[in-house]
């Protein structure tokens, strides 16, 4: 949702004015209304029905048709997606847009089918070094295609392929101390701390909330403090298994200031999330990357930033049980030398001109 929302910011820089629909699955609709009430220009949001096809990292071909909740909510999905694509035609037809954008997740596989069906010109973006299952269908539909990695990584046709990095806010920039001392301050922490912040995507992420619990007591003993982004739907539990220090911090969700948050972080812990590590990118931060085991587009993400020694990983099956995170954490803690390093060859992957880069292709795909 953010890489759209730096979009949209960008494109109520536009001369010619802008109005524009948000589409997204109800599991979303919440934070999509939360994030595009902060933006530049009008917004309607909708919630559509939609599904996805399961594909999981650690499953064999073969051990995907050999789980049968696996094998039904795949097959009930076919139906979802049908429905969803019912939902986009009148959608589309009904505010007649100039332009269809689809950002890649499973619920712009029936938006961008709508969009081809009516004629609509459709610009796809992949945040992922992995292509997506929803682009790669869309692909042959699109008028152009947006990448975040070099094209060397996609099998899109070039004549219409650019690589232009991942859509983030502007604010998302290397804090000086003062600053990173500030927004320490305003979250309730001391200025001379180190800070983890840890952060499991929109929807959060258990895994990673227990393993921060787990490793509490080592940091606060250090005097660590920590800010834990623990999703809506994790929260609960998160907050029971805290423990009670005003060091230690556990919050639904953010819907505003993130550039902050994270600016005020030494360490972060995050998921691989291509957007999400493209905004860590354009801060420079120290990261350790926790990405879903079972999603591939994940781990190749991450195997790129461990690639190029920007980033520490740790596998995510266990790390509820175990002392890896916390092991991480306490190598970073230790280690100012190496945070430096990590968050110097972090910030080489950032791609600051990326929302603007897109608007340009986006508004030249109206004119075609």
């Amino acid at each position: 949702m953010s890489p759209v929302a730096a979009l949209f910011n960008e494109l109520a820089k536009q001369n010619t004015p802008v109005t524009a629909m948000f589409v997204c699955d109800k599991a979303f609709e919440a934070q999509s209304r939360g994030l595009m009430e902060k933006v530049a220009l009008p917004v309607d949001v909708r919630a559509i029905r939609s599904g996805k096809f399961r594909r999981y990292a650690h499953l064999s071909k073969l051990q995907h048709f050999a789980v049968p909740g696996l094998v039904w909510s795949n097959f009930k999905d076919i139906f979802k997606i049908g429905a969803g694509f019912f939902d986009s035609l009148a959608l589309i037809y009904s505010f007649k847009p100039d332009v269809v954008f689809t950002k890649g997740g499973f619920v712009c596989l029936p938006v961008g089918m709508a969009a081809y069906v009516l004629r609509v010109p459709l610009v796809i973006h992949d945040s992922d070094t992995r292509p997506g299952l929803t682009n790669r269908v869309l692909a042959k539909w699109a008028t152009v295609i947006a990448t975040g990695s070099p094209l060397t990584n996609y099998n899109y046709p070039a004549t219409k392929s650019h690589y232009i990095g991942v859509p983030i806010s502007p604010l998302f920039v290397p804090k000086s101390p003062t600053e990173q001392a500030a927004a320490k301050k305003s979250l309730g922490f001391k200025e001379g701390k180190l800070l983890v912040v840890a952060v499991g995507g929109g929807l959060g992420a258990e895994s990673i909330n227990a393993a921060m619990n787990r490793a509490a007591s080592a940091m606060l003993e250090q005097g660590i403090g920590a800010y834990v982004v623990a999703g809506k739907k994790h929260y609960e539990n998160a907050l029971k298994g805290a423990p009670d220090s005003g060091a230690y911090k556990v919050v639904p969700f953010v819907y505003e200031k993130m550039d902050q948050l994270l600016g005020a972080a030494d360490i972060v812990v995050t998921r691989g999330s291509a957007t999400f590590l493209q905004e860590l990118a354009g801060l420079g931060k120290a990261s350790i990357i926790v990405p879903a085991h079972q999603l591939g587009d994940q781990i190749k993400n991450a195997k790129v930033f461990q690639d190029a020694n920007a980033a520490l990983v740790v596998e995510n099956d266990g790390i509820e049980h175990d002392d890896r995170l916390e092991r991480a954490i306490l190598t970073l803690a230790d280690d100012p030398m190496l945070r430096k390093e990590l968050g110097v060859r972090m910030h080489a992957f950032a791609k600051p001109r990326a929302a603007k880069s897109l608007a340009r292709l986006i508004m030249t795909a109206t004119k075609r």
